[in-house]
C-alpha cells in the first residue's frame, strides 16, 4: 500500500471524509472482491441449517463435535461433516479506538488500519444482504451502533468511528474482555465475529505468558461464533530505533517519561515485545480464534487476501483427500 492510500483510510487528508470513504469502499471491492464470498459455514446444526460434505478432520482446527462417525468408520479416516447455515449472516465487530490506537510511524495510524479492517468486513458481507453492527470502545465506555444492511448504513458506521474524538487518554486501562464478554452476551444469533484490536494488554502479575483477561470471554464467544481476532501493530511496538534520548508518552495514561534508547535497552525492549506477541498468538490459539496480523508499514488489503487464500487453500486440499482407502 502507498502511502496516500493509508491516509485515505482514516479519513484522509485534505479530502472531504465522504470522498475518503468512496476511495476506502473502492479499494476493498476492487482488490478482494470474491475473496471473502462463499458459503456460510455454521458451527453447529441450528435453524435454518443444512448438513454439507463431509470432509477429513484437520486437528487443531476442526471441532471434534462435528465429527462424522459413519463415514469416519467406513473409511477408518477421520472425517467431519460441514455445516451450511442460514442465508442471512449477522456480522459483529469489536473495534478498539481507545486512546493507545492514536499512534503510528508508518503509512497510517493504527486508527486509521482499525477502521480500514472494519470496513473490508463490512463493505464485502453488505454486498450480499447481511446484516453488520458494530461494539467500539472509545474511553471507558462501550458504544453499541446497531446492525443494519445496505450500504448507506455502512457508510454512516465507518463515519462514526472517523468522528470518533481522539487524543483523550482514558480513566483507566481499556477492558477488553468486558466488552468481548458484552458483543457476546448482547448478539445470540449464530454469525460471525470479529474483534479488532492491538491486544497490547499483559498476563496477571506482567506476565506475557500468564492468561489474559480477555481470554476466557474470547473463548465463551468462539463457543458459539466464528471468530477473527485482527491484531493491529506498529512497527515501532516491536522494536525501537537507534535515537538516543526520547520522550515516551503512555496514550492510556498521558504519562510522559524521557528515556535514553541505549543498545541493551533496545535489545531488552525488542525481545520483550517479541514474548508478548508470540504469548498474544498462543492466546488466540486457545480461544479457538483465527488470528490476522495488520501492520502500519504493510499493504493490509494484501494481507487480509493472504488470509483469506491461505484458509481456502488448506480446505480445498482437505476436499482433495482420498476418502477411502485401497480395498475399503
Amino acid at each position: 500500500m502507498t502511502a496516500p492510500e493509508g491516509r485515505e483510510a482514516g479519513g484522509g487528508q485534505g479530502r472531504s471524509p465522504e470522498h475518503a470513504l468512496r476511495r476506502l469502499e473502492l479499494t476493498v471491492v476492487r482488490r478482494l472482491d470474491g475473496l471473502l464470498h462463499g458459503q456460510h459455514q455454521g458451527l453447529v446444526p441450528g435453524a435454518g441449517s443444512e448438513i454439507g460434505d463431509s470432509r477429513v478432520y484437520v486437528p487443531g482446527e476442526d471441532d471434534v463435535r462435528r465429527m462424522d462417525w459413519s463415514v469416519t468408520a467406513r473409511t477408518t479416516i477421520p472425517h467431519v461433516r460441514d455445516l451450511v447455515a442460514d442465508r442471512e449472516l449477522e456480522t459483529w465487530v469489536l473495534a478498539d479506538l481507545s486512546p493507545s490506537m492514536d499512534f503510528g510511524t508508518a503509512a497510517m495510524e493504527k486508527r486509521d488500519l482499525v477502521i480500514a479492517a472494519v470496513a473490508a468486513m463490512g463493505f464485502l458481507t453488505s454486498r450480499i444482504g447481511d446484516r453488520f453492527g458494530a461494539y467500539v470502545i472509545h474511553g471507558d465506555q462501550v458504544h453499541r451502533l446497531p446492525a443494519r444492511t445496505g450500504r448507506p448504513a455502512m457508510y454512516a458506521l465507518l463515519q462514526t468511528l472517523l468522528d470518533a474524538p481522539r487524543g483523550m487518554p482514558a480513566p483507566g486501562p481499556t477492558r477488553l474482555g468486558e466488552a468481548i464478554q458484552l458483543l457476546a452476551g448482547a448478539r445470540r444469533k449464530r454469525g460471525l465475529r470479529v474483534v479488532v484490536s492491538d491486544f497490547l494488554d499483559l498476563g496477571a502479575g506482567g506476565d506475557p505468558a500468564a492468561e489474559r483477561e480477555w481470554e476466557r470471554p474470547m473463548r465463551r464467544l468462539a463457543a458459539r461464533h466464528q471468530v477473527l481476532a485482527v491484531e493491529v501493530v506498529d512497527p515501532r511496538e516491536l522494536e525501537l530505533p537507534d535515537v538516543g534520548l526520547v520522550a515516551l508518552t503512555d496514550p492510556e495514561t498521558g504519562r510522559t517519561r524521557e528515556i535514553h534508547l541505549s543498545p541493551k535497552i533496545r535489545r531488552d525492549y525488542a525481545e520483550a515485545a517479541a514474548a508478548q506477541r508470540e504469548a498474544t498468538r498462543m492466546a488466540m490459539r486457545r480461544c479457538g480464534a483465527g488470528h490476522l496480523v495488520l501492520r502500519t508499514d504493510r499493504d493490509w488489503v494484501y494481507d487480509i487476501a493472504q488470509y483469506t487464500l491461505r484458509h481456502r487453500r488448506t480446505a480445498h486440499l482437505a476436499g482433495r483427500h482420498p476418502t477411502r482407502r485401497a480395498g475399503a
